[in-house]
């Protein structure tokens, strides 16, 4: 991996993702995140969009089917990976280079919505604690819903001391 470009990219998906499997078995799921900068203009007092980064993305086996499940066109995610360019021959004869990147990790942004995570049981990360890698399966969560009193992460905080 040494020399690969990684990247974080926060953005909306600008369709589903489309799964395909390849000629050996693998699946891989395309799409597309348009990542928009905004800034505030003093002299109006209002936010102002820049110019749009749309970047092509693809996941590959288990990813991919989690992709194409769990995101759909409008969400908002943040993606990391290795930016990869590869070059081909358009139909017209003419050479293209297009540059996309190759995603390891990808969620649902939490900034403006609610997620539920359930963990997969087959394939994946198996943590090295109690619950598997910190995911719960839904019947687990409903049992554990009333948190010890002596543990200071279990119970809801108040107001911020800040």
């Amino acid at each position: 991996m040494a020399g690969e470009t990684v990247i974080t990219i926060i953005g909306n998906l600008t369709a589903d993702p489309e799964l395909r499997t390849t000629s050996a078995g693998a699946q891989v799921a395309s799409f597309t995140i348009a990542s928009t900068p905004r800034s505030w203009n003093r002299s109006t007092n209002q936010f102002e969009d820049g110019q749009a980064l749309f970047m092509r993305c693809s996941a590959w086996r288990d990813l991919a089917t989690h992709c194409a499940q769990s995101l759909a066109k409008g969400m908002r995610v943040i993606a990391q990976g290795r930016l990869q360019q590869r070059s081909y021959q358009a139909q017209d004869g003419s050479n293209r280079t297009v540059v996309e990147l190759q995603v390891d990790e990808i969620g649902p942004s939490l900034r403006y919505a609610t997620a539920q995570v359930q963990k997969m049981q087959s394939g994946g990360y198996q943590g090295g604690n109690a619950n598997g890698g910190g995911y719960q399966q839904p019947q687990q969560a409903q049992q554990q819903s009333q948190a010890p009193a002596d543990d200071p992460w279990g119970a809801p905080a108040g107001e911020p001391d800040f």
